[in-house]
Order: C-alpha cells, then sequence, then structure tokens
C-alpha cells in the first residue's frame, strides 16, 4: 500500500460508482447456500442487486462460486433484463473473500470506457441492508467510506444483539476506485481491505452507523431467527 496517496491528490469524485456484490461463500457453517434464502418471495441474492440497481450505477459485478448452478440460474433472468448486472465466477471460492473482490476489481477495469469514480461493495446477507444506507455511503467524499455496526454475539442464549467493547468496520462500503486499484494485487486469499483500510489517516476515512447490519446470516440459529422475526420469508 503506498501510504502517501491523499485527498488532495485524488480528483474530486462525482456520483460515478461500480458495484461489486461479493457472493461468492460457501455458507458452510449455515449449510444451506445463503444467497438463496428468500426475502420479500424472491432469493436473497436478487434481493440484493435490485438494492444495488436502486444506486444507478452503469455497472453491477456480481461474484458467485463456481458449480453453484442454482445459485447462477437465479441470477441469470435478472442479468439478461439488466445488462448492467455482470456475472462472475470464482473458480476457487474457499480461497477467500479477498480473491472474489480481486475478480471484480479485474472485471470492473475491462470497462474502460466508463469514468469510475468509486466502487460500492456488497456481501449478501445483511438481511437488513436498505437503499437509504447504501445512498449515505455514497453521499461522502472520503476515500473510505465504512459501514460501522456490532458484532451479533450471544444469539443462541439471549436471541438478541449483544453489543461489545469494540466497533465492526466493514462492509458494505464505498472505496475510491483508484485507490482500489492500487490496492489490487494485494488482494490474496483472506487478506480483504479491512487490513488495508487501518494503514489510511483518519480523515480519509468516514463511517456510516447502522446497527442493523449487524444481523447477517452464518448459522442455522440466526437464519431461525431472522426468519421469527420477519426478515426473512419462512
Amino acid at each position: 500500500m503506498n501510504s502517501s496517496i491523499s485527498i488532495e491528490n485524488i480528483e474530486r469524485q462525482g456520483q460515478n460508482h461500480t458495484v461489486i456484490i461479493l457472493a461468492s461463500g460457501l455458507s458452510q457453517r449455515l449449510g444451506q447456500p445463503k444467497q438463496l434464502l428468500v426475502k420479500n418471495s424472491e432469493p436473497l441474492i436478487r434481493y440484493m442487486i435490485r438494492l444495488a440497481l436502486s444506486t444507478n450505477p452503469p455497472v453491477i459485478v456480481v461474484v458467485i462460486p463456481d458449480n453453484h448452478h442454482s445459485i447462477a440460474s437465479v441470477i441469470t433472468e435478472l442479468a439478461v433484463q439488466y445488462p448492467t448486472v455482470q456475472i462472475v465466477v470464482n473458480p476457487k471460492p474457499e480461497t477467500g473473500m479477498a480473491d472474489s473482490l480481486r475478480l471484480g476489481i479485474e472485471t470492473i477495469a475491462a470497462f474502460e470506457s466508463i469514468s469510475i469514480d468509486r466502487v460500492l461493495i456488497m456481501g449478501v446477507d445483511q438481511v437488513l441492508l436498505d437503499e437509504s444506507h447504501l445512498t449515505s455511503l455514497l453521499a461522502s467524499k472520503k476515500l473510505v467510506v465504512a459501514s460501522r455496526y456490532h458484532n451479533w454475539q450471544g444469539l443462541e442464549k439471549h436471541q438478541s444483539l449483544h453489543k461489545g467493547a469494540s466497533d465492526i468496520i466493514g462492509l458494505p462500503l464505498a472505496i475510491n476506485y483508484k485507490l482500489l486499484r492500487q490496492w489490487q494485487s494485494a488482494l490474496i486469499g483472506d487478506k480483504g481491505l479491512r487490513n488495508l483500510i487501518r494503514g489510511l489517516l483518519a480523515d480519509q476515512i468516514g463511517m456510516v452507523d447502522n446497527d442493523q447490519l449487524s444481523y447477517d446470516i452464518d448459522t442455522p440459529e440466526q437464519l431461525a431467527y431472522a426468519k421469527q422475526q420477519g426478515w426473512l420469508d419462512g
């Protein structure tokens, strides 16, 4: 990482952004593809793509795992309907999220005719994510604007959100495109953006607080609770 990069030597950003949806996880702890969980009568991955579409980007790259035809099939129709949506298959999803992000960056870089200022990076399992939060991330001009929330702990015992001492700084986030390209070669396996972001100066990072993002779906217990609350279809 080149820590000398600063707000002053990055050209002022407009509203030109693209989106990468990281949806290549194998959901091993959950025991079923979280991409195919159902919210508002449609697969969760389609729901997240529609959220991304609401921000009006010229390109949305959706990275999915290889050999999961059921996941590909539920978004192929949407990709046909919206040419904005580009499907990318990660042939080695077990290697970690960073590889999926790198594939997404490479796909965006191929659209040379599009002027890109920022990239909005999303996951697929924050079931209470909404359009207003994405809008807030894109409203700031910081080099990185990340979501800040708490860890969802103790669900099995308390069936509630336990606020730990430390915040989580994570997805979704908006990042300057030039900076993301600069970091691209450092994205290997599980070495993701979090450590790179920590190397920035405090005034280069913006935060949007939203504890609803604490509720992601990684375990059967979390899935059952989300269904009980009506966040996902039963």
